[in-house]
């Protein structure tokens, strides 16, 4: 019996999946819902969204991105997501990807990096610095790219479309997102 309590009690502290690399890719402190300011983290080398609230971690989704380099997003065009520190503007139901929670990409600090690889002609004089970065699902029955590490997107972050809108359930606009490698 006690064997029994003690089982039952660990399920309902969190939901866990395993996926085939034997790394947890969707884990959730169980409480019912985030507790006071949420903020996210997203690790691109780990293909992880962290979200944060204000008794600590809460969730760990995973995600894909744009480009298979991973790299830091310089113009319109080269598919990479961008890194730094941004705001949720908006969100909405998507028609194609589910639900779309904006980023404020590009934001000061965006222009003041591409500014900079302008001028050391890392980027060409007439290149754009690009827009609507947010984080979505992904096409109808192709949660799968995310299983796969598919990066597919144009520079955004793609989830599986219930965790989308799972996070969409509980994050506002001003929400705090870092995107780092």
């Amino acid at each position: 019996m006690l064997t029994s309590v003690l089982l039952g009690g660990s399920l309902l502290a969190s939901d866990v999946h395993f996926f085939s690399r034997n790394k947890t890719i969707k884990q959730m402190r169980w409480t019912g819902g985030p507790v006071g300011n949420v903020s996210i983290i997203i690790d691109k080398s780990d293909y992880e969204l962290n979200v944060y609230d204000d008794e600590g971690w809460y969730a760990t989704y995973p995600v894909v991105f744009g480009n298979n380099s991973l790299a830091d997003k310089k113009m319109q065009g080269d598919k990479n997501t961008p890194e730094g520190a941004f705001r949720i503007t908006a969100k909405r139901v998507h028609e194609k990807w589910c639900r779309f929670l904006s980023l404020d990409y590009p934001n000061k600090e965006s222009y003041e990096k591409f500014n900079q690889r302008k001028k050391k002609g890392e980027i060409p004089a007439n290149a754009g610095i690009g827009g609507g970065i947010g984080i979505h699902g992904t096409w109808p029955h192709e949660d799968f790219m995310i299983d796969r590490y598919k990066n597919w997107t144009l520079g955004c972050i793609s989830m599986k479309n219930d965790d989308v809108m799972e996070l969409y359930s509980y994050v506002v606009p001003g929400t705090r997102v870092t995107i780092r490698l």
